[in-house]
Parts: C-alpha cells; sequence; structure tokens
C-alpha cells in the first residue's frame, strides 16, 4: 500500500512547444453556443475544424487517434456540464455524452472522429435549442421533468408525478400544459422516443428488448407509438440513422485516406 511519502507530483514536460496552449476563451464561446441552442455558430465552429486542429490544445497521447479520442471526451464531458447548467436534465445529458463517448470508442481513425464529434455538438445543440423554446417557468414543472427523465424507463402516470412532487394530479397537468404547450402523457411519450432513437442509433437491442425496457405493453404497441411519433418504423429509422450512415463516414474517410 502507497503512504504519502511514496507519492511524488508529475514534473510537466518543459517543451515550450508542447505546454503551449490556446486561449480558451473560444472553447468556452463554443461550450455557451451549444448549452445556448445557437445553431448557427456551433455549425460554423465545426465546419472551420476547430476540434480537429492540433494547435494549442495540448499533447495527450503520442498515438494521433488516441489524442483526439482523449479530446472528444474532454469535449463530451465539458458540453454536458454546461448543458445542464443551461437547464438540460442531468439524466439526458450524462445519457447523451455516455452514448456519444460509446460510439467514438469504436471510431478506427480521426476522420471518423471528427464526423462523430460535430454530430454530437449539433444534437446537443438542436436539444438546447428545443428546450429553451419549451423551458418550464415553475419549479413544479421543473421538478416533473427531472422525475420524468430519471423514471422513463418505467411505466408513468400522472399520479406517480404528482405524488413524487408532492402536488395535485389535477394542478400538475394544467401548469405542465401551460407552461409546456403539451400534456404531460405527450412529453413522456416523446422522452421514451428518444431514448428508444438512442437504444436503436447506438446498441444492438433487438425491438422486443427496447420496447421491454421502457415498459411498453408489447412490441408492436411500441413500433405504433415510434411510427406514430417519428414517421418511420424502428427498423427503418436503426438502418438509416446507424448502419447505413455509419458506414458512409467510414466510406467517406477511407477515400479521404484517413483511415489508420
Amino acid at each position: 500500500m502507497g503512504t504519502e511519502k511514496d507519492w511524488k507530483p508529475i514534473e510537466p514536460d518543459q517543451n515550450e512547444e508542447l505546454t503551449l496552449h490556446r486561449d480558451p476563451g473560444e472553447e468556452m464561446m463554443f461550450y455557451r453556443a451549444v448549452a445556448a441552442g445557437l445553431i448557427d455558430a456551433v455549425q460554423d465552429n465545426c465546419a472551420r475544424g476547430v476540434f480537429k486542429d492540433p494547435k494549442g490544445v495540448g499533447r495527450l497521447s503520442d498515438n494521433p487517434v488516441n489524442n483526439l479520442k482523449y479530446h472528444f471526451v474532454v469535449t463530451a464531458a465539458m458540453i454536458t456540464r454546461f448543458c445542464i447548467e443551461g437547464g438540460m436534465p442531468m439524466e439526458e445529458a450524462y445519457g447523451l455524452s455516455d452514448a456519444y463517448i460509446q460510439k467514438m470508442d469504436h471510431c478506427a481513425n480521426m476522420a471518423e472522429i471528427v464526423l462523430l464529434h460535430d454530430q454530437m455538438a449539433l444534437d446537443f445543440t438542436g436539444r438546447m435549442r428545443t428546450l429553451k423554446k419549451y423551458a418550464a417557468t415553475s419549479r413544479q414543472v421543473s421538478d416533473a421533468i427531472d422525475y420524468i427523465y430519471a423514471h422513463v424507463r418505467e411505466r408513468i402516470t400522472v399520479n406517480d408525478i404528482a405524488d413524487a412532487i408532492c402536488i395535485s394530479p389535477a394542478y400538475l397537468s394544467r401548469i405542465f400544459k401551460q407552461e409546456t404547450g403539451i400534456s404531460i402523457s405527450e412529453y413522456i411519450r416523446q422522452r421514451k422516443i428518444d431514448m428508444a432513437k438512442n437504444l436503436l442509433r447506438f446498441s444492438d437491442y433487438d425491438l422486443s428488448s427496447i420496447a421491454y425496457m421502457l415498459s411498453y405493453s408489447s412490441q408492436s404497441h411500441f413500433i405504433q407509438h415510434f411510427r406514430s411519433q417519428t414517421g418511420v418504423t424502428p427498423k427503418a429509422y436503426r438502418a438509416s440513422n446507424y448502419m447505413s450512415n455509419w458506414d458512409v463516414n467510414k466510406d467517406t474517410a477511407d477515400k479521404d485516406g484517413t483511415k489508420s
């Protein structure tokens, strides 16, 4: 077992090129733009290739691919925290971050990592834009939304939520609709579909398993619900948003000559 006297501080590399880092101002502006839902600003940052520019970002690994992967994790962590501070429910933010990091772990080259980074940034930004548009103004509605995210895999009723936050179901239903523009039941359905989309995009669970995980009464009910919300079946959504798109990204990377 180590003791305090066994510990020695790490001495940073004194090479000036390696210790010189870019001004964090633009990086902070990027995170704030994501958290504010500013699509144009985030798209501009991605288009300029700021994330893949190695100048001034520091060296976390001698391997360029691993170095970019580590920076991806840092970016995901920062975006997650900024978005939570901006009002995104904690479980949603961490769940989304975890899904993208898991996907990144399978990236084989730098081009794939950059593409996934841009997708992640725009995904968070789009969600924050929607959140700002329909932001709750009362503590009760905010608590209700937190409850829904924390229990999204369960069968949730208005009574369950009202009991948890200590108000009447009728009052909760009324203020929720007033502040968000939709009913609690519709909000729950939307959040379940959001979770289903992530599972379809980032996992290999079959439809019956996803239906069970989200507490649908049957696979057919899940398929019907998913199609009514998205206009496509879960199978079609997975084919176009997981397998096909990822293959296209890899093909693009191969053509660019960036595959390692």
